[in-house]
């Protein structure tokens, strides 16, 4: 049997719940996105990340106005942008740093985790959130800093999350063979692309959802249940 040496895990449905994303997250980040943007316009990073934002929507002149609706709708669409994520991730920080929220985790993971890590795993995150807001959720979890567990974190700037490249990516960043690394996702097109790169897969199947018949990836209920 191969050994597993790295775990890479999503989050969204995978440690922590989709609601969290949708329902705390991505309304904060929406209702408080023009103020942000007119208070901090001036920061080179919101100015870099606001000109991507334009560049991707194919927008030659816009106004500030109009770059930040076609942000909000990008919030409600859940698009898949690197600059809205960036952006997203920048106002996310005040709000766990102000205490008005605390990163949901499925109840086993943070106990999984710290044993994955005592047995000499290294553990990465790969998720379409941006690398600062990956470790803000895992610094302001609802189980305390988990960041020590983390040995590195991945984002849509290593490509997109169903595209077997971006898997390619990580195994050499990691620095370690694709069939030693083992994906975590709660999503079938993220995991056919890792498998295609050589991974192990892990399809986390969360009540109320069901395990098929024959599944495509080995599939778990939770992470106590995934075997190495």
């Amino acid at each position: 049997m191969t050994v597993i040496r790295a775990i890479v895990t999503d989050i969204e449905g995978t440690t922590s719940s989709i609601s969290f994303v949708k329902d705390v997250l991505f309304p904060y980040a929406r209702k408080r996105l023009p103020a942000y943007v007119e208070t901090h316009v001036d920061r080179p990073e919101v100015q870099h990340w606001l000109h991507e934002a334009a560049k991707e929507a194919g927008l030659v002149e816009a106004s500030r106005q109009e770059i930040i609706e076609l942000l909000q709708r990008w919030i409600d669409e859940d698009r898949k942008s690197t600059a809205l994520k960036a952006l997203q991730g920048m106002i996310w920080k005040d709000g766990y740093e102000a205490g008005d929220y605390r990163a949901h985790l499925y109840p086993e993971v943070a106990a999984r985790l710290h044993a994955w890590r005592g047995d000499g795993l290294h553990l990465y995150v790969y998720s379409s959130g941006s690398v600062p807001a990956q470790k803000l959720f895992f610094q302001y979890s609802e189980a305390g800093d988990l960041t020590p567990m983390f040995a590195g974190y991945f984002d849509t700037e290593t490509g997109p999350k169903r595209e077997s490249a971006s898997y390619e990516k990580i195994a050499e960043a990691i620095g370690e063979l694709p069939q030693h690394l083992l994906f975590l996702s709660d999503i079938s097109e993220e995991l056919d692309a890792a498998k295609a790169a050589g991974f192990h897969t892990a399809w986390l199947l969360r009540p109320p959802l069901t395990v098929p018949d024959e599944p495509h990836h080995p599939a778990y209920t939770d992470f106590d249940a995934i075997t190495l």
